[in-house]
C-alpha cells in the first residue's frame, strides 16, 4: 500500500470535516445557552492549538529550565551573553520565524479552526510605560489575524503573563522580589487598561473569537476567590465600553481549574475555561464544570491541555467530544519534542550555548552566540521543523476512528524498522503497559523520548542497520502491528536485529494472527543493550498481498531494531545455516533462580517436546509440545512457583533423545 504524507493529510481532513462543524461565519460569535454559535445560530465546535513559547518563552520548551526557566530569565540570559542591540535582533526574528503563515495553513490542512494566542504584556506595551503601546507587538496580532482569516480560523487572545505576574510560577513570569498581580492594585488597574486597549482595536474584527483574560491564575485568594472575580468583572466593564461584540473567556483559579466564587455569570457573552492535565479521562475528571454548565446555562471549553502521550490525546478529546466541549492543545512546536505536532530540533551551535549556561563549557564569542541563537530561531520556522503526524493522528482521525494506518510504506521484500509500526489507538496498532501520564508532571510514558509520541519505548539506535531507533525497555505481553506489503508469495527468511543484555527474551510473529513461528523464539544475550546481531527467523512461508504484521514480547530482555525479509528462491535451501546436528545446551544461568534459559538445536523439521522433571522424576513443566522448522532455539523456565534443588530437562525430537541436570537455589 503506497502511504504518502498528501494523502494521509487529504483523509484525515475529510474526516474531521465530515464529522465536526468547522464552517467559518463572517461574522461575530456569541453565547446561546450552553453552546458558543457563530451568526447564524449554527454551534462552533473549537478544535484549538496554543501557540505556546512565541510571545512569552518557557524554559522547558527551550531546554533551558535548568537556569532560566521564565521569559526574562530566557531574556536576561540571552542579553548577558551577545548583548541588548544583539537580543532585540534575536527576538524580532525569533517572532518572525516562530509563526507564520505556513503554520497556520497547516493547522487548517490538518482540521483545526482556532488558534489560542498566549502573550507577555510587555510584548504590547513597555514593563515602566503605562499607557504606552509597542505598534511592533500589535503587527504581531495584526498579521496572524490577517493568516487566520485566510485559512477560516478562530483567534483567541491569551493574557499568559500579566504585571507582576497572576501566578507564582515561571508561566506568568513571576518575579518573587516584586509584588505579584494580587499585592499590587497599580497593577491591577494596569492589566484592565491593556485588555481595554486590546478590546479597541479588534472590537470589529470578526476573526477574533474572543479573550482569555488571565492564564492559569494560582494564588491564595480565599475560598471564594473575590479579588479575582472582582478583577475579571472590571475587566469586562472596561472591554464593554469599547466592545460589545466578542466573548471573554474565564479561568479559574488553581491554574483554571477552581471557580469558586466565579459564578453566577457576570456578563451574557461569558465561557468559562478549565485546564486539564495529567489525570484521567473519565467523566468525573471534569463533573465540577459541568456542574457550573448546567446550572448556569454557560458554555464550557477546554482551553489547554496536552503535554501527554497519543492515547491520552485521543482519549482526553474523545471525552471532550462526549460532552460537546471545544477544546485548545497545548503546543505547537518545541524544541527536541515528541508530544507537540512540530518537532524543533537544535543544532550542534545551540547545544553548546546550553553547555556554557549549565556550566559545562567555556562561554562562547558573542558572534558564535548570535549565530548560534539565529541558527535556532531559522529552525523554527514551518519548512524546518519535524512534522509528528503520530501526534495529529492521535487528535484529529483516532477519536472518531479505531482502524490503523500505515505509519510509512512496508514492502517485503525487504526491511521494517521496528518502530514504524501502524498509526492508531492503543489495543489496535500496539500494545503496550505504560502509555501515559494521569499521576503528575514527572511521569513519562516514553521511556526513550524518542520519535514518536506511543506508549512505545523508543530511544536513539547506535546500530548502522537502523534507522536511528530501536525498541526497547520491552515488556511481556506488549507488542507492535505493520501494516506490510508482500509483492510475491513464497519462502522468506527472516533476519531480526536485536540487542540484549540479559537472557531470557523471546518474541512470536504473527500475520493476521496466524503464528509465523510455531513457538516463542528464544533471544541470546550480545553483552550489551547497543551491542546489535542479526538472529535468523528460517523459511517461513508468506501469502502475496496487504497484511497485518505482528510482533508480539513473550519476555523482557532485549531491544529491538528490524526484520529483515529475504526470499528464499524454490527448490533452494536457505541462506541461513541450519545446524548440522541435534544439540540440548546447558542451561544459562546455572545455578538459577527463578529464571533460566535453555537452548537447542534442531537441524531438520522434527515433532519436539521439552519437559523439565524434578529429582523424583516428577514432570513439573512441559515448555516446548510441537512440530518446529530446522534452527536454534531458547526457551525460558521460571520456577518462582518450585522449591530449591536440582531439576532435569529432557529433549525429544526427530529420535534425538538428550536430558542434562541444573540446579534452582532460592
Amino acid at each position: 500500500m503506497k502511504y504518502k504524507l498528501t494523502l494521509f493529510l487529504t483523509l484525515l481532513t475529510s474526516l474531521v470535516l465530515g464529522l465536526t462543524q468547522l464552517d467559518y461565519a463572517q461574522g461575530f460569535l456569541t453565547v446561546d445557552g450552553k453552546k458558543i454559535v457563530d451568526q447564524n445560530g449554527q454551534e462552533i465546535h473549537f478544535r484549538g492549538m496554543g501557540l505556546g513559547g512565541w510571545l512569552e518563552p518557557e524554559g522547558y520548551m527551550f531546554l533551558t529550565s535548568s537556569f532560566a526557566n521564565s521569559p526574562s530569565q530566557i531574556h536576561d540570559a540571552i542579553q548577558n551573553l551577545i548583548g541588548v542591540d544583539s537580543t532585540v535582533k534575536f527576538y524580532d526574528t525569533f517572532r518572525k520565524d516562530f509563526v507564520t503563515e505556513a503554520d497556520m495553513k497547516a493547522l487548517h490542512d490538518w482540521g483545526f479552526n482556532l488558534v489560542r494566542v498566549p502573550f507577555h504584556y510587555n510584548v504590547l506595551t513597555p514593563t515602566d510605560s503605562p499607557g504606552v503601546y509597542i505598534p511592533a507587538g500589535f503587527a504581531l496580532f495584526d498579521s496572524l489575524i490577517s493568516w487566520c482569516k485566510k485559512y477560516d480560523i478562530y483567534v483567541i487572545l491569551d493574557m499568559h503573563c500579566a504585571p507582576g505576574s497572576q501566578n507564582s510560577d515561571n508561566i506568568g513570569d513571576y518575579n518573587p522580589s516584586v509584588p505579584s498581580l494580587w499585592q499590587d492594585t497599580s497593577k491591577q488597574t494596569r492589566t484592565v487598561e491593556i485588555w481595554k486597549e486590546i478590546a479597541a482595536r479588534y472590537a470589529n474584527e470578526t476573526t477574533v473569537a474572543g479573550y482569555d483574560l488571565l492564564n492559569e491564575p494560582h494564588w491564595d485568594l480565599g475560598t471564594s476567590n473575590t479579588l479575582l472575580r472582582d478583577l475579571y468583572v472590571r475587566i469586562t466593564a472596561a472591554i464593554r465600553s469599547v466592545d460589545t461584540n466578542h466573548i471573554v473567556f474565564i479561568e479559574g483559579n488553581t491554574y483554571a481549574t477552581d471557580f469558586s466564587g466565579l459564578t453566577p455569570p457576570w456578563d451574557g457573552k461569558m465561557v468559562y475555561s478549565f485546564h486539564k492535565y495529567w489525570n484521567t479521562n473519565d467523566a468525573g475528571s471534569i463533573q465540577s464544570y459541568l456542574n457550573i454548565r448546567s446550572a448556569y446555562n454557560v458554555p464550557l471549553w477546554l482551553g489547554e491541555s496536552g503535554e501527554n502521550s497519543n492515547p491520552w490525546y485521543t482519549d482526553c478529546i474523545s471525552l471532550m467530544d462526549q460532552y460537546d466541549i471545544g477544546w485548545s492543545w497545548w503546543t505547537l512546536k518545541k524544541f527536541n519534542t515528541i508530544n507537540a505536532p512540530l518537532n524543533v530540533p537544535i543544532t550542534s551551535g545551540y547545544q553548546q550555548l546550553l553547555n556554557y549556561w549549565e556550566g559545562k563549557a567555556s562561554q562562547p564569542s558573542v558572534a558564535f552566540a548570535t549565530s548560534a541563537l539565529l541558527g535556532m530561531a531559522d529552525r523554527l520556522r514551518f519548512g524546518n521543523c519535524v512534522f509528528m503526524k503520530d501526534v495529529i493522528d492521535a487528535m484529529m482521525r483516532q477519536p472518531i476512528d479505531y482502524s490503523t494506518l500505515p505509519f510509512v510504506d512496508d514492502t517485503i521484500p525487504g526491511t521494517i524498522y521496528a518502530v514504524n509500526y501502524d498509526l492508531g489507538r492503543i489495543g489496535y496498532a500496539y500494545s503496550d503497559a505504560d502509555f501515559e501520564n494521569i499521576g503528575g508532571s514527572n511521569t513519562t510514558w516514553n521511556q526513550g523520548w524518542s520519535y514518536r509520541n506511543d506508549g512505545v519505548d523508543i530511544e536513539q539506535c547506535s546500530d548502522a542497520a537502523s534507522n536511528g531507533y530501536d525498541v526497547g525497555w520491552v515488556n511481556t505481553g506488549e507488542w507492535m502491528q505493520y501494516t506490510v506489503n508482500i509483492v510475491k508469495a513464497g519462502t522468506y527468511d527472516i533476519g531480526v536485529r536485536y540487542a540484549s543484555n540479559q537472557a531470557g527474551g523471546q518474541f512470536i510473529l504473527r500475520l493476521d494472527g496466524n503464528l509465523l513461528t510455531p513457538s516463542a523464539v528464544g533471544v541470546p544475550v550480545t553483552g550489551g543493550w547497543q551491542n546489535w546481531q542479526t538472529l535468523t527467523v528460517p523459511q517461513v512461508e508468506l501469502p502475496a498481498g496487504t497484511h497485518a504484521l505482528r510482533t508480539q514480547f513473550m519476555s523482557s530482555g532485549f531491544n529491538l531494531n528490524s526484520f529483515s525479509f529475504v526470499s528464499v528462491p524454490t527448490g533452494v535451501e536457505s541462506s541461513h545455516q541450519h545446524p548440522l546436528e541435534f544439540q540440548l545446551g546447558q542451561n544459562f544461568p546455572n545455578p538459577f533462580n527463578p529464571g533460566t534459559v535453555i537452548s537447542y538445536q534442531l537441524p531438520a523439521v522434527s515433532d519436539v517436546t521439552l519437559k523439565v522433571y524434578d529429582i523424583l522424576g516428577r514432570e513439573v513443566a512441559a515448555l516446548v509440545s510441537g512440530r518446529q522448522n530446522p534452527g536454534s532455539y531458547s526457551i525460558t523456565f521460571n520456577a518462582a512457583g518450585l522449591p530449591s534443588g536440582v531439576y532435569f530437562y529432557r529433549l525429544e525430537a526427530g529420535g534425538f533423545v538428550k536430558m542434562k541436570r541444573m540446579l534452582l537455589l532460592k
